[in-house]
């Protein structure tokens, strides 16, 4: 009998340095990443209250170029790439013909004939096929993945810490914008995005300038309180904000109307793959709404807990954990449209007993202005 092979998760260039650093180290994705460093909790509250350094080069970027990029662009992702401007980047979706979710993406905009696609670790592959599956425009369509390591720098301190490191000025670099410049040495593409529902930077850059770059923001951030962050705390970061996650809260069973995400969906910028489908649910309403809730009795709601409805199974947990900062049990849940109100009591299967949680707004955190 032939011995069952296990492929060997992938690696970012920063994988030593992490280990150096003392990373428990976790496969995610198929990659092998630090999931934390010093403790989840207090790398979330760095993040909070100061900043947060994060390897996310497992992070997938598709290139497309040409005289038709944005045809293809528009075609692939729901929401309305012609409304971008040079130097600015949106969140997106790429859909299946149900108008479910193959992906959720960054679009960023580099040029009238050449966009930069950010999309998730898991789906890298499975994203590009899709997307070439649909090529019928004068355009190049280009995995790109293993030519950057992106970082992210998040923190109410993240822009403190860059500004010194970096050739061009960002100060009035809005959120979901980007520039170009060195930092630290290095030639970046440096966009005022993140995940955490902090204020922050994401840099795309060539691997080789990998350990040049991290250490050289470790160093300059740390009097400002920087620390080295893992997946961990990034996840409870985005719980907080209710950031989805792909394989969680939105995935190819779910739509963009069910997981309250209509607003990076524009029916009316003319044909893409799904809307069909998603015009067809809109006038015909939907029985599902992803929403957020609280833990009202004692127990940490878990992905993939019953959520019940009088004593009744109605769906499941598809995010949940305590929330360090906020210090509140939270989570999302899909229920019952009728049942999805603020206010709206329900309960999570613990244990075999339904602890009792209510339907409360979100995000759950929300940053000072």
């Amino acid at each position: 009998m032939a011995t069952p092979t296990t492929t060997a998760p992938r690696k970012t260039a920063l994988n030593a340095v992490h280990r150096a650093l003392g990373a428990k180290m976790v496969n995610f994705a198929g990659w092998e990443m630090p999931v934390e460093y010093g403790g989840i909790i207090e790398e979330h509250r760095a993040v909070r209250t100061a900043a947060g350094l994060f390897d996310v080069s497992h992070m997938g970027e598709i290139e497309i170029r040409g005289p038709q990029a944005l045809a293809l662009v528009q075609q692939a992702t729901c929401n309305n790439a012609a409304k971008l401007a040079v130097g600015q980047a949106q969140y997106s979706a790429l859909l299946t013909e149900r108008g479910t979710f193959v992906d959720d993406l960054l679009v960023h905009k580099l040029s009238d004939t050449h966009y930069f696609l950010c999309v998730n670790a898991a789906n890298r592959e499975k994203d590009f096929e899709h997307i070439r599956g649909q090529h019928r425009f004068d355009a190049e369509v280009k995995n790109t993945s293993d030519d950057y390591t992106q970082l992210a720098v998040q923190g109410p301190r993240a822009a403190e810490i860059l500004a010194p490191l970096v050739s061009v000025d960002f100060s009035q670099l809005k959120p979901y914008r980007f520039t170009r410049g060195q930092a630290c040495g290095g030639d970046c593409l440096i966009a005022r995005t993140g995940y955490t529902g902090e204020d922050g930077f994401e840099l795309y850059f060539d691997p080789e300038d990998s350990e040049k770059i991290w250490r050289t923001l470790l160093e300059a951030g740390r009097e400002h309180g920087l620390v080295p962050c893992g997946l961990g705390a990034r996840n409870t970061l985005r719980l907080e904000a209710a950031y989805m996650l792909y394989g969680h809260d939105i995935d190819d069973t779910t739509t963009v109307w069910e997981a309250g995400l209509g607003w990076i969906c524009k029916l009316d910028k003319g044909e893409f793959t799904g809307r069909r489908a998603l015009l067809e649910q809109k006038q015909k309403g939907f029985r599902r709404k992803l929403v957020g809730f609280e833990m009202r009795g004692r127990g940490i709601a878990r992905d993939n807990y019953p959520v019940l409805l009088g004593g009744q199974e109605v769906g499941l947990v598809t995010s949940g954990s305590p929330a360090p900062f906020l210090q509140k049990n939270i989570g999302l849940a899909y229920v019952p449209v009728e049942h999805s109100a603020v206010g709206g009591r329900i309960a999570i299967g613990i244990r075999g007993q339904g602890v009792p949680a209510e339907v409360v707004p979100t995000p759950f955190y929300k940053r000072p202005r």
